[in-house]
């Protein structure tokens, strides 16, 4: 369950995040509600998800898929675009997930 809340607090901060552009500087009350209700759910499903994942892990886990998600909705929505760097670092995020799931050990004590 705890890695469903996790999966739930990076979804609703993507959306916070996502819509915080869109508050044009908090003068747009329905971005800005959405972004308010986005933390607090991401907030709330981070603190359930931290009750059997280790925080570091947790926290690794949320901002590097966090950074990824919010690029690609950068994309698609703003029409930005990444450099190769961006891209290459990005892909280092990715790994670095990868490599925590697959081989660390950390247990919450």
């Amino acid at each position: 369950m705890s890695y469903f809340y996790l999966a739930l607090a990076i979804i609703a901060e993507v959306i916070a995040t996502s819509s915080l552009r869109a508050t044009e500087e908090f003068t747009k009350p329905i971005p800005t509600l959405i972004m308010i209700v986005g933390y607090g759910f991401a907030f709330y499903f981070m603190t359930l998800a931290l009750r059997t994942l280790p925080l570091g892990f947790t926290y690794a886990v949320w901002s590097g898929l966090g950074i990824v998600l919010i690029s690609i909705i950068g994309i698609i929505m703003y029409d930005e675009r990444l450099d190769l760097p961006a891209v290459l670092g990005m892909g280092m995020i990715i790994a670095g997930v990868v490599v925590i799931q697959m081989f660390s050990k950390i247990v919450k004590h």
